[in-house]
């Protein structure tokens, strides 16, 4: 199974994405973008790529224990960017050291967990909005429309082990399904230590 590690913003925050994504829609060069969908918006923290069912009770345990050092913090989503010509993003700002150590702590977790990860590099936080069909496009205007947006507060309270399901069959426009396979509180008992 495909599993990743995330963050997921509030109903309300989400809604409030929604209305500036909706705008980008209406954009010229719109229709060159792969949107992602609503239901499926959040922080990536740690990308697993597939695991085996075997190490799920282990990543379960380490998971838990990420969340279970780290306390609860607030973030907002905020302007935007873009990798190359490929993705366009949302950007995060708050308080970025306790996300990037929970982004530390759930890749940490994934490895003891016997998961083989990637090499591991510095974390950076965003939130996906739409990826680039085919050969890539400018994204520069779609950019320029996210500057402004400065997004409502909100409360990270958990840590969250989702399961992404690719579409099959080559269907024009699918999108993963994605399915929660844990949750877990933030609790911080163990302050910001490593």
């Amino acid at each position: 199974m495909r599993l990743f590690a995330a963050v997921v913003p509030s109903s309300e925050c989400l809604d409030e994405l929604g209305h500036v994504v909706d705008r980008l829609h209406r954009m010229s060069g719109a229709e060159r973008l792969r949107w992602t969908s609503r239901d499926g918006w959040h922080l990536t923290l740690a990308f697993m790529g597939e695991v085996g069912e075997e190490l799920l009770p282990e990543l379960r345990v380490r998971m838990e224990r990420a969340a279970h050092r780290t306390p609860p913090f607030s973030l907002r989503l905020h302007a935007g960017g873009h990798f190359g010509r490929r993705a366009l993003w949302v950007g995060v700002a708050g308080d970025l050291e306790l996300l990037r150590l929970l982004a530390e702590r759930s890749d940490a977790a994934a490895r003891r967990a016997g998961v083989p990860m990637d090499e591991h590099r510095r974390y950076q936080a965003h939130l996906t909005v739409g990826r680039v069909r085919g050969e890539g496009a400018p994204l520069g205007a779609f950019v320029e429309e996210l500057g402004g947006f400065e997004g409502a507060r909100w409360e990270v309270g958990e840590l969250v082990l989702v399961r992404s399901n690719l579409p099959g069959g080559g269907v024009p426009g699918a999108r993963p399904r994605y399915e929660t396979v844990g949750v877990w509180p933030l609790e911080g008992r163990e302050g910001r230590s490593g």
